[in-house]
């Protein structure tokens, strides 16, 4: 069943804060065939933080990429995080020490935990005016 999936820029637009999110990637970056043929369905390590979130309680949600109005890519398992940026915050500081190690690099190879500010994703307001991207499609 197809679902529709929001860019990560749209949430912190639609939430009007800064945002985190979880990227996962396959295990051979460099080899761009593998990359391509990456299910993120099928990634366990991916599986394996999302039930953690779930059994810590942590809001998240599958997200696209930030958008761009020139390029189209598929979904390859981005998951926005409802957890503020704030490094008081206990619920951040859970998910930070789970995913990065004590000085700060990610503990897992083939994770990125990013954060969006919403200046950033600001510079696409123009995706949320009506009929944005359908006009878009039609240039396709």
């Amino acid at each position: 069943m197809p679902m529709i999936i929001e860019h990560i820029d749209a949430i912190a637009r639609k939430l009007q804060k800064n945002v985190l999110c979880i990227t996962f990637t396959p295990q051979n970056t460099e080899d761009f065939s593998n990359r391509n043929r990456y299910n993120w369905k099928e990634d366990t390590l991916r599986k394996t933080i999302c039930n953690w979130l779930t059994e810590q309680h942590i809001i998240w949600k599958p997200c696209h990429h930030f958008a761009n109005e020139d390029f189209m890519s598929r979904y390859e398992g981005q998951v926005f995080l409802d957890v503020p940026y704030d490094e008081t915050d206990p619920l951040y500081l859970l998910v930070r020490d789970y995913l990065e190690n004590p000085d700060g690099s990610m503990r897992f190879k083939t994770v990125g935990f990013w954060h969006l500010l919403l200046e950033q994703a600001m510079t696409n307001a123009h995706h949320d005016e009506a009929g944005f991207w359908e006009k878009r499609a039609e240039n396709f």
